[in-house]
């Protein structure tokens, strides 16, 4: 499903010929099966933002590659990776991500008009994906008329909307409090039984990464492999 291939990477502080080059990660090497719970977890700093953002094409690896459904998309585009990251990918964001001038339902049905869906089909999967996650009496509030938790699924419904087999979720749960909290983990290992989905999450809380069937810590750019128990 996701296979990570000796991938290091740097970044670059000061100006071109004076910059100083700060080590982020170093010959990364993983896969992620599909339908697993993949759960990263490393302190502040141990480069696993940076690795969620190469894994989702934001940055292109320095070295090494990265395959998705067997395609290597660390050789696409922008463009190219655009295109498939609305077809292939979701996403949850610790600070959610919601457009505050947009209802819930618009949230959720954004991914479909950039998809070029057509407006009948658009409202009918929209409706049904705020019943699945328990909104459909709030889906015109706006997300500052939602509690947190609330505003965590309509998040994962925008992530869900476009049916993709992998989602990528940077600290789900760092916003919320510790009982909406185990009901999300809930409603994520739901989904992976469900309907099968690929979870690969970043986390540095011990709650979030049991729910993980793998769990992979990262120190210093560097991994190693094993199962909290």
């Amino acid at each position: 499903m996701i296979t990570v291939k000796n991938v290091s990477h740097d970044f670059e502080i000061g100006k071109k010929g004076r910059a100083t080059i700060i080590p982020v990660l170093r010959d990364i090497n993983f896969s992620v099966n599909r339908g697993e719970i993949l759960t990263i977890v490393g302190r502040s700093g141990s480069g696993k933002s940076t690795l969620l953002n190469l894994i989702s094409g934001f940055i292109r690896p320095r070295e090494g590659g990265i395959w998705i459904n067997e395609e290597q998309v660390s050789k696409l585009n922008e463009a190219q990776f655009a295109d498939f990251r609305i077809k292939n990918l979701g996403f949850i964001f610790q600070s959610f991500q919601l457009i505050p001038s947009m209802t819930a339902f618009q949230n959720i049905e954004l991914p479909l008009i950039i998809k070029g869906m057509a407006e009948k089909e658009r409202r009918d999967k929209t409706e049904e994906m705020l019943k699945k996650v328990g909104l459909s009496e709030y889906q015109d509030h706006y997300p500052g008329e939602l509690s947190g938790g609330q505003q965590q699924r309509v998040s994962i419904a925008r992530a869900l909307i476009v049916n993709p087999p992998i989602i990528l979720a940077d600290e789900p749960t760092g916003s919320l409090d510790s009982e909406t909290e185990e009901d999300l983990l809930t409603f994520i290992k739901q989904l992976n039984q469900d309907l099968g989905i690929t979870f690969l999450i970043i986390t540095h809380d011990d709650k979030v990464a049991r729910i993980g069937h793998r769990t992979i810590e990262l120190s210093d750019g560097r991994i190693t492999e094993g199962e909290l128990v």
